[in-house]
């Protein structure tokens, strides 16, 4: 399973892509999104819950390590397959204090751009479909 908790505001466009790819995706890749206001999802963060043996979290931030999509579709297609379901963090306007960025198991940058965090919640949908489609062997994405 792959859960994605998206900070900021829900607006229809974003919610629009999300379920347009959420309909495409197949298990173990079935995903989940649930959408927080910035302050509701960093006090949610502040205590932690998330448990390292039975969950990878990834961060989506700036400052993290930028992987190609068949990179991106490796690592979550391995943490699934032993076990663990991948959970996403897409920040608010202001992403996340480090402090939060410190205990994810994976920090991603998506490229050297900075992008606002609705584009990257649909920039999130999409690359997870495309990890599916990869891993599956299917002819959505082209090298």
């Amino acid at each position: 399973m792959i859960k994605v908790i998206a900070g900021g505001k829900k607006t229809p466009w974003v919610v629009e892509i999300v379920e347009e790819y959420q309909k495409r995706m197949k298990k173990p890749y079935k995903i989940e999104w649930q959408f927080l206001a910035e302050e509701k999802l960093l006090k949610k963060l502040e205590n932690w819950e998330f448990d390292k043996n039975k969950e990878y979290v990834v961060i989506c931030d700036e400052r993290g390590e930028i992987l190609s999509s068949p990179d991106f579709s490796r690592k979550i297609t391995g943490v699934v397959e032993n076990g663990r379901d991948v959970i996403i963090l897409i920040g608010g306007a202001f992403g996340f204090p480090s402090e939060i960025r410190g205990k994810a198991d994976f920090l991603w940058s998506f490229s050297k751009l900075v992008f606002p965090h609705r584009l990257a919640q649909a920039i999130v949908a999409e690359q997870v479909y495309r990890a599916q489609e990869i891993a599956l062997g299917r002819p959505y994405h082209h090298e």
